[in-house]
């Protein structure tokens, strides 16, 4: 029996250049004590990068309750001193398991600025007022999407979707789309945010924001008071 042929690319030897020692991430850096704002800040810098197309791209994982995760790329949808939200069908593999343990965790990568973002902490729905206000917002031919789609339900092929889309723009010819009752938004209130940029020489910066509530921060040295309830830290790489 012969051997599966190994890949042609050497996958070990692969290795990018990142920032110098000059340009590495200080305390100092940060534009504000709030994680939110400082999100905010290397958001809009993602925004202006022309080689970062989808800047809100996220990848979302979550976990069944018996601790097997998952995950997957979907888009950010707003982010506030609430959190960080998102919308999809609840009846999906996420949707379920955000209903049996309702954590999850966030990551954002920005190549080409070198940076990424790591979030982790507790989802709840939206307001259906809010899902419904975005839902319709949504260009017409995504609402119809959502009615088509049992996201992560089996179905037999592609044609599948075909006929019951074109199925749908006949029902609903001349007349709004009603949002389903399986579909909606929710929000990730942060607990932890951790704010990493690359170093060529791999010892990374990495700030973490962590709430603390009102007790006093154990050893203030390492950790320091942030704004509200929040205290930061710096982790080894």
């Amino acid at each position: 029996m012969s051997s599966t042929p190994g890949p042609s690319l050497d996958v070990a030897a692969m290795r990018k250049s990142y920032k110098c020692d000059q340009d590495a991430f200080e305390e100092n850096h940060l534009v504000s004590l709030d994680p939110m704002k400082q999100f905010g800040d290397w958001f809009e810098d993602a925004t202006k990068c022309p080689s970062i197309l989808e800047a809100n791209a996220m990848c979302l994982a979550t976990c069944t309750r018996d601790g097997r995760p998952s995950a997957r790329m979907l888009l950010l949808k707003g982010f506030g001193p609430d959190g960080f939200r998102f919308f999809t069908n609840h009846e999906s593999r996420k949707g379920r398991e955000l209903e049996t343990n309702p954590f999850a965790a966030i990551v954002f990568y920005w190549e080409p600025l070198n940076r990424q973002v790591r979030i982790e902490g507790r989802v709840a729905k939206l307001p259906r007022k809010d899902s419904e206000e975005y839902f319709h917002s949504r260009p017409r031919s995504s609402q119809i999407g959502a009615l088509v789609s049992h996201q992560s339900s089996v179905i037999p092929n592609r044609e599948f979707l075909r006929k019951k889309n074109a199925e749908m723009e006949e029902v609903y010819k001349g007349q709004d789309v009603p949002i389903p009752d399986y579909w909606g938004g929710y929000v990730l209130e942060p607990e932890t945010m951790e704010f990493w940029q690359g170093q060529t020489n791999r010892l990374h910066d990495r700030i973490v924001f962590q709430r603390q509530g009102q007790t006093q921060v154990p050893d203030s040295t390492l950790v320091h008071r942030a704004l509200g309830t929040w205290v930061y830290k710096r982790l080894s790489p």
